[in-house]
């Protein structure tokens, strides 16, 4: 019982400290960009008197760290009043801070959008898995066959083709020519299709691969061979035995890559206007400048990163009951 507290307080602690580095890394990066929010979100043309009314609004009249730094007078200390620690002062209350932009509270513009890059990423994990999985177990069963063989071919062709070179080309497919689906929105429940396939069709590939490995590394097992003594179709050996045992590295893969499909899915969501979390930190946060808006966005994708490899340890348990956490 103690060692399963140390374990599960140690990872809370590790957490913990990811996202301090990755929101510490966001902050640093965003004040390294050359120009300043007001100048962005204001114009050009703004007087120096909105300029400085825009930056005691939103605190930016404060220093960004604790200290500051120039190559003339080298490292000065700022004390503790400074927007680094205001910023995680607000965490600690549930509060992200205001968009400079819109002021309107940047929780809110994210739980507004946020749903929907959720159900675009669970769709495209749904198609990887649903073209993996069948392509995978017939590749691993024929192995150096002819279905192996394009079994490899279309995986190696969907890890090297990009999701800006994917998207437009089902877009002219299938928006355009066939008028199937329509070429932007998220609208309407089909408006989903093409935006899920164009993300998931990386991933498939992965998983294929995978699934694949696993299922020949399993098929050579005692087991497998007891089975098949048994009498037991090879149907039931593969799906029932094989499969489960194989898909212990294919969830890595699912928990890993969930981040992955988070983040990646900013080109996706311009590409086919999906009104994502991923559309309103390329438009609104990282081209106005607007600060809290994308610290928010990458804090929330963080977090969601960090619960799904928990999720996943949870289902390593699920299918192999002799794996605990250490």
């Amino acid at each position: 019982m103690k060692h399963t507290f140390l374990n599960i307080a140690r990872q809370l602690g590790l957490m913990l400290l990811v996202i301090w580095t990755v929101v510490s890394l966001v902050t640093l990066l965003i004040e390294l960009v050359p120009g300043t929010p007001a100048t962005a979100i204001l114009g050009e043309t703004a007087t120096q008197e909105q300029i400085d009314s825009f930056n005691q609004k939103h605190g930016l009249d404060k220093p960004a760290f604790f200290f500051s730094f120039n190559f003339e007078d080298g490292f000065a200390w700022n004390g503790a009043d400074n927007r680094y620690l205001d910023y995680f002062r607000g965490l600690f209350v549930g509060d992200l801070g205001r968009s400079f932009r819109t002021d309107r509270p940047v929780l809110n513009m994210i739980t507004e959008r946020y749903p929907a890059t959720i159900k675009l990423a669970i769709a495209s994990m749904l198609v990887a898995i649903g073209i993996a999985i069948p392509l995978g177990v017939l590749a691993g069963t024929h192995k150096g066959g002819i279905i192996d063989n394009l079994a490899s071919f279309i995986a190696l062709l969907g890890i090297s083709l990009p999701t800006f070179v994917i998207g437009p080309f089902l877009v002219y497919i299938f928006a355009v020519k066939l008028r199937w689906f329509s070429p932007t929105g998220s609208l309407y429940p089909e408006d989903i299709v093409l935006p899920a396939v164009t993300l998931g069709a990386a991933l498939s590939a992965i998983l294929t691969r995978m699934v694949r490995s696993s299922v020949i590394e399993e098929l050579g097992e005692d087991y497998v061979r007891t089975a098949r003594a048994k009498g037991l179709s090879e149907r039931v050996v593969v799906y029932k035995h094989v499969l489960k045992n194989g898909l212990i590295p294919v969830v890595t893969i699912l928990g890993l890559q969930l981040g992955v499909l988070l983040a990646g899915s900013i080109i996706t969501e311009k590409i086919f206007s999906w009104q994502g979390l991923g559309l309103l930190l390329l438009e609104d946060g990282i081209a106005k400048r607007d600060y809290r808006l994308v610290q928010g966005g990458v804090l929330v994708i963080s977090v969601t990163y960090i619960l799904a490899n928990a999720l996943t340890d949870l289902v390593y348990r699920w299918l192999d009951p002799r794996i605990r956490l250490t």
